[in-house]
């Protein structure tokens, strides 16, 4: 079966006039990374025989360890659907694992590491894990030189059309760039604040969910490019208004369909459904570094703004980390809402699967839902009702990840000690800049 689907790419790669080849995989940041070859060494790249240097990435090895291979999922070959300086000539990627030279997957990879916490839901007697991401992004205009202004494409609003939405077409040539990459497009619109955007597609199982997320940044940013426009995924790039999410739809199967779901119970939520809840509400602080995990991120987890800041579940109520759509049967899931689109996709998936499974293995009962607005709520009400806050920083974020070994366990030694390492070290740097609110409050006060 490997050697036909070999044979299919070399195939198509001299057909379509394929000319060069990126090999594309995620670093610890989530930042895509790539190498890029000439088609004549894509056999070699086939055989799992193309090294790099893995010192050079940020969070991989030291220089003494520093011989990386990439092992390319096959699976991934895509044609990128724009021709290279309109000169007919087509670039191809595939989306690589990170090995060590002996073979062996490569501990500090987060799609290896995904790979790896994915096994541990077969001895429950699950078969897949699916995500349906809800990305959201921000649009601005590019300068006279083509570099980021900060001046938004448009002042639309939640759904709005053109010409309020100025962005339509730009929103439109995206999906059908996307479309013509296999995606199934199920919305596209203009999201609630001024400039920002949204674009969803259907569910996969998790590793495909994950490299299509991958796939779509790059796919957003490249097609903005050419309408002028710079898109960019930062939670919050503006104050006063909404930031980013980017909500990730979740579901368990079995070999006899969704485990979310019993149409005995008058919910139609199964047990296992619960006990997922469950998992996840009781490590919600400490997987938020994971998901939101950049300082930015926390400008956006703020009272007022429709993000989630309250740990605590329902049904309709959109103010809760935790939502159940009601959908039912095999599309029921489960939507944690604090993701932000900074979050390294395959790790954020890891520690949710992780925490999830723990709920089931160990039978955790959720709490009651929250059907009333929590943003209401006074403190003591929320004290009544058990509900706790996110962490406000990512100082605080690390410090409350540091003591969860569930979630140490889900990213692995190589991978926790270098995110902590990292996000410690952006602290530190952020707590030295002088800030424009500073200089404004007490310069001249002072």
């Amino acid at each position: 079966m490997h050697s036909k689907k070999k044979e299919q790419i070399i195939k198509e790669a001299k057909e379509k006039n394929v000319k060069f080849l990126r090999l594309m995989f995620t670093d610890i940041d989530g930042v895509i990374k790539n190498v890029e070859v000439p088609i004549s060494q894509l056999e070699k790249v086939m055989n799992n025989e193309m090294a790099f240097d893995g010192s050079s990435i940020d969070g991989f090895v030291s220089i003494d360890q520093s011989d990386m291979k990439l092992h390319p999922d096959l699976d991934t070959w895509l044609i990128f659907p724009w021709e290279l300086d309109d000169i007919n000539v087509k670039i191809a990627r595939f989306i690589c694992d990170v090995h060590t030279p002996d073979g062996e997957p490569f501990a500090g990879d987060p799609r290896n590491n995904l790979k790896r916490v994915l096994k541990e839901m077969e001895p429950l007697g699950f078969t897949d894990f699916n995500l349906g991401p809800e990305p959201e992004f921000f649009l601005f205009k590019l300068d006279e030189n083509g570099k980021p202004s900060r001046t938004l494409n448009d002042s639309g609003g939640y759904f709005d059309l053109a010409p309020t939405d100025l962005a339509e077409n730009c929103r439109r040539d995206i999906v059908i760039e996307l479309e013509a990459l296999g995606f199934h497009i199920e919305a596209s619109h203009h999201e609630n604040a001024p400039g920002q955007h949204e674009i969803d597609w259907k569910y996969a199982s998790a590793i495909e969910a994950c490299d299509n997320i991958q796939t779509f940044k790059l796919i957003v940013k490249t097609v903005a490019r050419k309408h002028g426009l710079h898109a960019t995924f930062m939670p919050k790039p503006i104050e006063g208004i909404s930031g980013s999410g980017m909500h990730f739809n979740m579901s368990l199967f079995t070999e006899d369909g969704n485990a979310f779901y019993d149409s005995e119970t008058e919910d139609q939520l199964s047990h296992t459904a619960y006990q997922f809840i469950a998992g996840l509400l009781d490590h919600a602080q400490a997987f938020t570094a994971i998901c939101n995990p950049i300082i930015n991120s926390y400008k956006r987890l703020t009272p007022g703004f429709e993000a989630p800041v309250y740990v605590a579940w329902s049904g309709t109520n959109r103010t809760p980390l935790v939502r159940v759509p009601s959908s039912r049967g095999n599309s029921t899931r489960i939507e944690l809402r604090s993701v932000d689109p900074t979050a390294n996709p395959y790790l954020a998936l890891a520690v949710l699967l992780k925490a999830g499974l723990e709920g089931i293995a160990e039978a955790k009962e959720a709490p009651s839902p929250i059907n009333r607005n929590i943003y209401n709520m006074s403190q003591m009400e929320r004290k009544e009702n058990n509900i706790s806050a996110l962490p406000g920083s990512l100082k605080e974020a690390i410090e409350v990840l540091k003591k969860d070994e569930t979630i140490k366990e889900a990213l692995g030694n190589h991978i926790f000690d270098r995110f902590i390492a990292a996000k410690e070290e952006d602290w530190r740097a952020y707590a030295k800049t002088v800030s424009q609110y500073e200089t404004d409050r007490y310069f001249e006060l002072y």
